[in-house]
C-alpha cells in the first residue's frame, strides 16, 4: 500500500489498510471475486476509499437486507457480474416463549459472542419489538446453531429463515444537525447528549464508550465520518456527514442518533 494513503486514515487503522491492499492484490491475481467477513461502517468506508483507486476493481455491499449497518464487502475484476447469492448470509431467527420472557440486543449478542465465534462473523441483530433475527457469514451457521440453546437463563431454538422473512426492524434513530468546537470523542458526547464535557469524560474514562465496537478510553479521541460511538446507558451516535466549518470555525455534522 502507498504510504501517502494512510495519511488520510488513523494510525491505528494501518494493519485493516493493510488487509485491504492484501484483498485488492488476491483479486488482481487470481483474477477471481474475493469475499470479506462483516465490516463496521468505518471498515466499509475505508474499503469502498481504497478498492476505488483501483481502475480495473469493483466492489459491491451487502448484509441481508438493503439497510444493514454491518455488510460484507465483495471485491471483483471489472468484468465479473456479481449476485448477492455469493454473499453467503444466513438469516436466524430466535425462537423462545415470548409471553413469558424478553431478549435484548446486548444479551443477544453477547450470547453468539460466547459460542467463541469472532464478531466479523455476525452481522446485524435485528428486532421488531417481540421477535429477534440476526444474520450470520453461512461458513460459521450450522456451528452457532449447535451452539445456542439459551440466552441468559432463556431456552431459545435458533431456526434458519428465508430473506422473505426477514422482520421489519423498529427504528428509532433519528437524523440530527450539531454544531461542535472539536471532532473529540467527549465533546460530541457532550454536545449530543447535552451532558456536561466532565461528565462525559467519565463516561469514557469509566469504560462505558465503544467506538466502533471497540472501548475508547481517550476523551480526545477524534471522530471521523461513518464511526458509529455506544454510550452505555444513552444511546448510539454515527457521524452521517462532516458538512464544513462555520465562521466561527465550528464544525457542523449530521449525526444518527439513538437515545435510550
Amino acid at each position: 500500500m502507498n504510504a501517502n494513503v494512510y495519511q488520510h486514515f488513523r494510525n491505528e487503522e494501518r494493519p485493516f489498510i493493510d488487509l485491504v491492499a492484501d484483498w485488492a492484490e488476491q483479486v488482481q491475481m487470481q483474477y477471481a471475486p474475493y469475499l470479506t467477513d462483516f465490516l463496521d461502517p468505518r471498515q466499509a468506508y475505508i474499503t469502498e476509499t481504497l478498492i476505488r483507486q483501483e481502475s480495473d476493481l469493483k466492489l459491491m455491499f451487502y448484509g441481508g437486507y438493503e439497510a444493514a449497518e454491518r455488510v460484507r464487502c465483495l471485491i471483483y475484476p471489472d468484468y465479473y457480474e456479481p449476485n448477492k447469492e455469493e454473499f453467503d448470509i444466513q438469516l436466524f431467527e430466535i425462537n423462545y416463549p415470548t409471553k413469558f420472557a424478553t431478549l435484548g440486543h446486548g444479551r443477544v449478542l453477547g450470547t453468539l459472542m460466547g459460542t467463541g465465534v469472532k464478531r466479523e462473523y455476525f452481522g446485524d441483530i435485528i428486532s421488531d419489538g417481540e421477535a429477534w433475527q440476526f444474520f450470520v457469514a453461512k461458513e460459521v451457521a450450522s456451528y452457532v446453531q449447535l451452539q445456542v440453546d439459551k440466552i441468559g437463563k432463556i431456552a431459545v431454538r435458533l431456526e434458519e429463515r428465508p430473506y422473505t422473512a426477514i422482520i421489519r426492524p423498529l427504528d428509532a434513530w433519528t437524523t440530527e444537525k450539531e454544531t461542535v468546537s472539536s471532532l473529540r470523542l467527549d465533546t460530541v458526547i457532550s454536545s449530543v447528549y447535552n451532558i456536561s464535557r466532565q461528565r462525559s469524560k467519565q463516561l469514557i474514562e469509566s469504560g462505558k464508550i465503544k467506538v466502533n465496537w471497540t472501548e475508547e478510553t481517550r476523551p480526545d479521541f477524534l471522530l471521523d465520518l461513518l464511526d458509529i460511538v455506544s454510550i452505555r446507558g444513552f444511546g448510539r451516535i454515527q457521524i452521517q456527514d462532516i458538512e464544513g466549518v462555520t465562521k466561527k470555525e465550528k464544525i457542523r455534522l449530521s449525526l444518527g442518533v439513538l437515545r435510550k
